[in-house]
């Protein structure tokens, strides 16, 4: 939920609509409650009129989430929208089917199941909430370990990468864990798995990677940071673990790269979490947190009520939450997820041909592409993202995360619903834009202070790694402007 922005008027109404105006002949306040009913009909329509200025989820390339559903998921959405599954005893089948998900998840990230034993997990909403879950689990783990061995309890830390998703620093200031930033670089926008185990301490209380980075859609080396964090704890007889954000990654990789080794195949991964309505091709609302065992997740967590009509084992941050039905048994998700892929390389080659950006995301990963200006001298970026609006099209533009920041890419998420001819078109509309900009004046303000030093370094640097960073120096100030121009107008990456 974001916080509300909006300063309320104590005089604003809603201004009459057209159609609602056969039934209200009165203003509507806009930020009190009404004093008289209306009909439902003009209620609805006021309310739809002004969703109209929203944009189009289907042309909303920013986020991964699902847009788009078969006609059936929808009936199944509607048929069980006035269900609170959290009441278990009411609801045993919705239950059942929920706990069944769970074993689901659990197999396919092979979990390390015996016979006759159900999968520990719980449905959540989204990965953020999965992440707070498998965070605190994790630190109560630790401090209950530090407490046995008589050690101070109360600086807890956590590992990641600096392009993580926002949720893990919500986590970091939420819980009281430090958290500690593996830092980029240019041409590596991911965590590095041996700087993040130098980083690992005594009061680590686990290394979270990313299967698919919201940046750039790439994978991180699971399996090198269990070997290296492996034999740093038999070097020094501490056991931290490691947690999986597979929120973008978890519905692709076990189908379309089967042998690569990320999951619980990996001893040390003890959590994963899994959003399903990314590319588990479900609507917003709906993620997961598999554990490796159930000595992973500790008993005091879990909470036992029993006043909604028997005994109901709970570990959540919500409580009341709809049923959003996950769609396990109809799709054939190698094909979805092949088809994803191979629109995003037709994506890749068409911006490729332009000639005019430098691709930065990976061929193996979430189906996405990211991709930088090579010259940026006379627009950036961002007046690209402004420019496709008129297009309908929301690609986001972002400046990378320390250490590279002054790289700023746009990022075309591929989903189920954006086709072959979808691509084709955003490829001709980005041609357009391109044409357009090239012949208006230069939109970089480059203010004397940038002027003065961009000469300053040039005379400092003549040629050979100096000009080289001289450049970069020229670009970081260049990049500055960028900052100061999107400063109130920020996409957002989702």
């Amino acid at each position: 939920m974001v916080l509300t922005t909006t300063t309320p008027a104590p005089e604003q109404y809603v201004e009459s609509s057209t159609f609602a105006s056969r039934y209200v002949r009165q203003p509507l306040p806009r930020f009190q409650m009404p004093k008289n009913s209306m009909p439902k009909e003009a209620a609805y329509q006021v309310i739809t009129d002004e969703l109209m200025l929203d944009g189009n989820p289907r042309l909303n390339l920013a986020s991964f989430v699902t847009t788009w559903m078969e006609p059936e998921c929808d009936k199944l959405m509607m048929a069980s929208i006035n269900k609170n599954y959290v009441d278990m005893d009411e609801y045993p089948v919705t239950t059942e089917l929920l706990n069944r998900c769970v074993n689901m998840i659990a197999n396919l990230f092979n979990a390390p199941i015996g016979s006759g034993e159900a999968a520990v997990g719980v449905g959540t909403v989204g990965s953020s909430e999965a992440i707070m879950l498998a965070g605190l689990a994790f630190k109560r783990k630790w401090q209950q370990k530090m407490k046995s061995q008589g050690k101070p309890y109360d600086k807890p830390n956590i590992v990641t990468g600096a392009n993580v998703q926002v949720c893990w620093e919500k986590f970091a200031r939420y819980f009281e864990v430090e958290l500690k930033e593996v830092k980029l670089k240019e041409g590596y926008y991911v965590m590095d798995p041996v700087k993040a185990v130098e980083m690992v301490d005594e009061n680590t209380i686990c290394v979270a990677a990313i299967l698919g980075s919201t940046l750039t859609g790439e994978f991180e080396n699971v399996k090198l940071l269990n070997e290296l964090l492996t034999k740093k704890n038999t070097e020094t007889s501490w056991d931290t673990p490691i947690h999986v954000d597979a929120a973008s990654g978890g519905f692709i990789a076990p189908f379309v790269y089967p042998q690569l080794e990320w999951d619980f195949r990996l001893p040390l991964v003890k959590s994963i979490n899994v959003s399903g309505h990314k590319y588990g091709l479900v609507y917003a609302g709906i993620g997961w947190v598999v554990w490796r065992s159930k000595e992973d997740l500790p008993d005091d967590l879990v909470f036992h009520i029993n006043y909604l009509g028997s005994d109901q084992p709970t570990f959540t941050l919500n409580f009341s939450k709809d049923l959003i039905p996950e769609n396990f048994l109809h799709c054939g998700r190698l094909y979805i997820m092949e088809n994803c892929i191979g629109n995003a390389l037709i994506l890749k080659e068409g911006i490729e041909k332009t000639g005019r950006f430098e691709v930065v995301s990976k061929d193996v990963g979430v189906p996405l592409v990211a991709f930088a200006l090579k010259d940026s001298t006379k627009y950036t970026v961002f007046h690209i993202s402004d420019a496709l609006r008129k297009f309908g099209w929301i690609v986001p533009a972002y400046t990378m995360p320390a250490d590279a920041e002054h790289i700023a890419v746009l990022r075309v998420v591929v989903r189920e619903d954006f086709s072959c001819s979808l691509a084709e078109r955003l490829i001709s509309h980005i041609q357009e834009v391109l044409k357009e900009l090239d012949s208006l004046p230069s939109r970089i303000v480059k203010d004397s202070h940038v002027v003065a030093v961009a000469k300053e370094v040039v005379e400092e640097n003549k040629d050979g790694e100096a000009a080289k960073m001289g450049d970069r120096k020229i670009q970081e100030k260049v990049t500055k402007q960028w900052r100061h121009y999107v400063k109130t107008k920020k996409t957002g990456v989702c």
